[in-house]
């Protein structure tokens, strides 16, 4: 990687090296092959766990209702998320490549965020329509018709591609002050944009991409949960509490298990705790990788209809006797 020149002036001018270089997890560069099996075991069985419940959404009329249709979209994120994530992961895992050129760092950035993104929308729009079917049970059906499904739909894209295609275009022509070495094993904007010279309008953009996204949604969902469980808490029988929390169980893991590992992460930066760096590395792993892996079974656990229509699928037809 080409070398930086110091800032030491005001008046004098940085350069744009042409690489960046990935930090993988620590005390694995001296033998990087072992962790390959995990790394593309997790993938194969994301991949497959994801295409499974897409087959039966696609292919099964009686699910194409509005709280199937957001898992479809979810797992459509898991998959892409999980897809850009594997080109530098699999680098560092199988050659020990941590330098990484600056097109193909600034591609990786924009498919991940655009489906984490993504990812954070759609967990959203699913509390919200639990809580309108739980809140709103007789209004329901008018309230997500097919229309306004597919204008959530292209909603969720706007805000996606909207917020995050400027990005790549601003931090590839911005100065960059500090030696381009990400703390990560994959190029995120945040992590790429604190490396730019103070005042780089591009970074203060970056910061409101994360805050508008990230920030954002859980508060809204955990608001929209709070409704939920005041009706629930308003139902007289305790078996209809348990029939209408069931079926939000299922999406709440799933809320969590992306958000938590995100929201300590952010405190980790933010405060700046002395956690070591293996356990950083460790947790934006779990962060990207595992809800694509968790995601399908929790879904296939959880929800009966899912869970009846793989089972069929899978069974051997019989053939009758002529």
């Amino acid at each position: 990687m080409s070398t930086l020149p110091i800032q030491t002036g005001p008046n004098i001018s940085t350069s744009v090296a042409p690489t960046f270089l990935l930090v993988g997890m620590p005390g694995l560069s001296a033998v990087p092959s072992w962790w390959t099996i995990p790394l593309i075991t997790v993938y194969l069985l994301s991949s497959l766990g994801n295409g499974i419940i897409l087959w039966i959404i696609a292919f099964e009329p009686t699910l194409h209702h509005p709280m199937y249709v957001f898992l479809f979209l979810l797992c459509v994120s898991d998959v892409g998320l999980a897809t850009a994530l594997m080109p530098t992961l699999l680098g560092l895992a199988l050659a020990d490549a941590h330098i990484v050129p600056d097109s193909a760092c600034l591609l990786q950035m924009f498919f991940v965020h655009v489906f984490s993104v993504m990812e954070s929308s759609v967990l959203l729009v699913m509390a919200l329509d639990r809580a309108l079917a739980i809140c709103c049970p007789l209004r329901y059906p008018a309230l997500l018709n097919n229309g306004i499904i597919s204008k959530i739909g292209l909603g969720i894209a706007f805000r996606c591609l909207g917020l995050h295609l400027p990005l790549p275009f601003l931090l590839a022509h911005m100065s960059y002050c500090h030696p381009k070495v990400l703390t990560h094993s994959y190029c995120l904007h945040p992590d790429v944009a604190r490396l730019s010279c103070p005042g780089a309008w591009g970074a203060n953009y970056s910061l409101f991409v994360v805050l508008s996204a990230m920030g954002l949604d859980p508060l809204l969902i955990f608001l929209s949960y709070g409704l939920i469980g005041r009706v629930l808490h308003g139902l007289g029988s305790s078996e209809e509490r348990w029939k209408a929390s069931q079926t939000c169980a299922a999406h709440l893991c799933a809320v969590l298990l992306f958000y938590v590992p995100m929201i300590l992460l952010a405190l980790i930066d933010h405060l700046r705790l002395p956690i070591p760096q293996p356990v950083h590395t460790l947790l934006s792993y779990v962060h990207f990788l595992l809800p694509p892996l968790i995601n399908p079974v929790l879904y296939s656990v959880k929800m009966k209809e899912i869970r009846e229509r793989i089972l069929k699928r899978l069974q051997p037809r019989k053939v009758g006797c002529a």
